[in-house]
């Protein structure tokens, strides 16, 4: 089986705190003169915007290892979810969020874990250049999808970067650590 039941648990489980703590970082413009306790229009968007760089990151790692002949497995990090609630409830200006992770259950050479290690911060690059592709090639977006777009790009260029920063456990010690040993 390539997704789990309880992978799909973890996943949807991530997917909707995901969208609770952004939704008040990422907002649809507001046509409504009164103000609602809890927006489900934001925390749908949110979670059309903020999950799939997650998500896709996470499945990335997964498919690329399950591809080398490994068992992967996802696993939401409680902890990393509550980290993120946290900042929210007391109004921090930036997020952290560790919302899961995959455990591969055997050993893998230095190129493997580089390879698979990228994989994640690879889809991430693709979300990024492609909404800033089709930001700057397409023309009469609605206002929806142009924000939709633009918000996409943003928080997969942040995934991106973020992830790639090499210090452990970051992704993107894992690359160079790949890169290195191959010389």
């Amino acid at each position: 089986m390539l997704i789990s039941p309880l992978e799909l648990l973890y996943m949807l489980i991530t997917t909707l705190v995901i969208a609770y703590i952004f939704m008040d970082f990422i907002k649809l413009p507001n046509l409504n003169l009164y103000n609602k306790k809890f927006d489900w229009d934001n925390f749908k968007f949110a979670a059309l915007v903020a999950a799939p760089g997650i998500i896709l990151h996470e499945l990335s790692h997964k498919f690329v290892a399950m591809g080398f002949g490994y068992e992967a497995v996802f696993q939401m990090w409680a902890f990393g979810l509550f980290i993120g609630i946290f900042l929210k409830w007391i109004k921090s200006p930036f997020l952290i969020i560790a919302p899961g992770y995959v455990l591969i259950n055997s050993l893998q050479t230095n190129y493997q874990i580089s390879i698979i290690a990228f994989a994640g911060p690879a889809i991430n690059l693709v979300l990024w250049l492609g909404s800033w592709a089709i930001l700057n090639n397409a023309k009469n977006l609605k206002r929806k999808t142009a924000l939709f777009l633009y918000l996409t790009k943003q928080i997969n260029m942040i995934l991106f970067i973020f992830n790639m920063i090499p210090i452990p456990p970051l992704d993107g010690s894992k690359v160079l650590q790949g890169i290195i040993s191959l010389f």
